[in-house]
């Protein structure tokens, strides 16, 4: 048994940061580390804080048993000041055989992290550098999947320097081209932090200045009317497709709060839409995850309109992964548990490093 054990492999459950995701993250971590497969991986947990400061495994855990005595949110209210903060990062994570990143928003899942990964030499679950930045800029992802003829709604991209210089032209624009409603949200941001709905020029302008608050490059989108359908892809240059899910929530759209806070949002599995939707959403889903050339894990979100047509509205490359995140209970319903698709997630990252030539 103690052979067994220290033949275990060393996996880095990697969360926190400094996005405004901070809280999400934590509990997509605590998740991960209740069910990992603890027979064939050691999980070792390392926090970030809010202030972008690594800590060490023991000072992460110290932190977590706050947070699930205390139900304190985040690694920063856990720590408080007394706590010195040890910068350890290359160390602790040269010492584990692969990285499981949790870490929601910029800085954990736009490229930044990978590419520290990479220089790092670890395994890692999920995308690569490039499908990561793709991922999470939602400008960038636009115009690539409308280069590629993709359906998605159409949007008028603002970055900061064109609103200080002429916020009147920046808002004729979108009026122009956009109209009313429509969504204004950050191009670098999750979990719909920082997204509004405008119905008006009033509505616009303060939607504009909020979204600003979180990126220096702003999307106007037209507002789709239509059901909020996702699709979990699972996979390498192997793919498969889940079942198709449906969000129902009461609030104008989906935003953090019906996310994370309204307890009659619900999950739907499957969606409630026609065979040949779902296996059009299906597809889409592993086209759109293969073009930015996914690896590992993606949520894939479409609207499904009235007319039976599907619009892409955005690839996640690290979606909310607590047991009852949408993409977990999409895979649950075909048949692979937490705890399996953990463990898949794993291999499929070590596997990914062997295809590329490093080993590990």
């Amino acid at each position: 048994m103690n052979a067994a054990r220290r033949k275990r492999l060393k996996v880095a459950i990697l969360f926190g940061g400094k996005s405004a995701e901070h809280e999400v993250s934590v509990v997509s971590a605590q998740g991960v580390l209740g069910a990992i497969d603890t027979d064939r991986f050691q999980p070792i947990p390392i926090g970030v804080t809010r202030q972008g400061t690594w800590l060490t495994p023991a000072q992460t855990e110290q932190a977590l048993d706050r947070i699930r005595s205390e139900r304190i949110k985040s690694l920063d209210e856990a720590l408080g000041d007394g706590i010195l903060y040890r910068v350890q990062a290359l160390a602790s994570l040269r010492r584990v055989d692969a990285v499981f990143p949790l870490i929601h928003g910029t800085n954990g899942e736009d490229g930044t992290l990978q590419g520290f990964l990479e220089l790092v030499g670890v395994p890692y679950v999920g995308a690569g550098v490039a499908a990561s930045a793709l991922g999470m800029d939602k400008a960038l992802q636009k115009t690539f999947f409308r280069h590629h003829n993709f359906p998605v709604a159409d949007d008028v991209q603002v970055l900061m320097s064109q609103w200080r210089r002429d916020r009147q032209s920046v808002v004729q624009a979108a009026e122009a081209v956009i109209g009313y409603p429509a969504f204004v949200k950050p191009a670098n941001s999750g979990s719909s932090v920082g997204t509004s709905r405008a119905r008006s020029r009033e509505d616009l302008e303060e939607a504009i200045a909020e979204a600003f608050r979180y990126d220096r490059k702003v999307l106007v989108e037209r507002a789709i009317n239509g059901r909020e359908v996702e699709v979990a892809v699972l996979g390498n240059d192997d793919t498969e497709a889940s079942p198709v899910g449906e969000i129902t929530f009461n609030a104008d759209f989906y935003d953090y709060r019906a996310k994370y806070e309204d307890n009659t949002t619900q999950l739907h599995i499957p969606a409630d839409i026609p065979e040949a939707a779902s296996e059009r959403a299906r597809e889409l889903a592993v086209s759109a995850y293969k073009a930015i050339d996914c690896a590992g894990l993606a949520r894939v979100d479409f609207f499904y309109t009235p007319d039976g047509s599907l619009i892409l509205n955005e690839v996640n490359t690290i979606p909310g992964f607590t047991p009852m995140s949408m993409y977990p209970k999409l895979w649950e319903h075909a048949g692979l548990s937490y705890r399996d698709l953990i463990s898949r997630l794993i291999e499929l990252a070590l596997e990914r490093r062997q295809e590329k030539g490093h080993g590990f």
